[in-house]
């Protein structure tokens, strides 16, 4: 898989502008601003392919990108508490039907949580929603570079009593300014895509 051959597709408000579900796809999740246009770029070896924003809840829309015969998907980041409950249970039922669909071929599906603070409700809901779906996924602590050793080994011991089934679960650190983790999370995508 060419990580440097990628295209931003298109971008989706309701369920019925989604492309066909007719190759695999790789899914990004997580609360808003915890880095998902940050790590795709920077997946990509691109500046600003995803488009990051200073501003929480901007992602409203289901974003795809066409690598190869792939669908890179970005899920709108949810938990923003400054956006009105209408414009939630929109974003709600966008990512709930997306997830819920299962004609889409997720292969897997990367659930990011920033590594600096315990996971909000709103990512242990998801974590227990991909659980109970069965869905592929693996977890991406993001903003690692913004610890110390002693605290991200502090934090990592907290998270494996604050997720449930933590040791059961691939979990990677992403620093989007060392690219700590980048290789290692191509390589469980491109596996994830073999499976196919």
């Amino acid at each position: 898989m060419n990580f440097n051959n990628a295209k931003f597709l298109t971008s989706c408000g309701k369920l019925s502008q989604l492309p066909a579900p007719d190759r695999p796809e790789i899914c990004f999740s997580g609360r808003s601003n915890v880095g998902k246009s940050t790590l795709i770029n920077k997946l990509l070896n691109r500046k600003s392919l995803a488009r990051v924003s200073s501003v929480p809840g901007k992602t409203a829309t289901i974003n795809f990108f066409e690598i190869d015969n792939i669908y890179l998907v970005d899920l709108p980041g949810y938990g923003y508490a400054k956006v009105s409950k209408e414009e939630k249970n929109k974003w709600s039922a966008l990512i709930g039907g997306y997830l819920d669909d299962d004609k889409r071929r997720t292969a897997l599906i990367i659930q990011l949580v920033d590594m600096r603070h315990a996971p909000s409700k709103d990512d242990l809901s998801m974590i227990d929603y991909l659980i109970q779906a069965e869905l592929p996924f693996i977890i991406v602590f993001t903003k690692a570079d913004k610890l110390s050793k002693s605290e991200r080994a502090e934090r990592m011991r907290a998270f494996a009593q604050e997720i449930p089934y933590f040791e059961d679960i691939v979990s990677v650190a992403f620093s989007a300014v060392t690219l700590e983790g980048a290789d290692e999370i191509r390589e469980i995508i491109e596996d994830a895509l073999s499976e196919e």
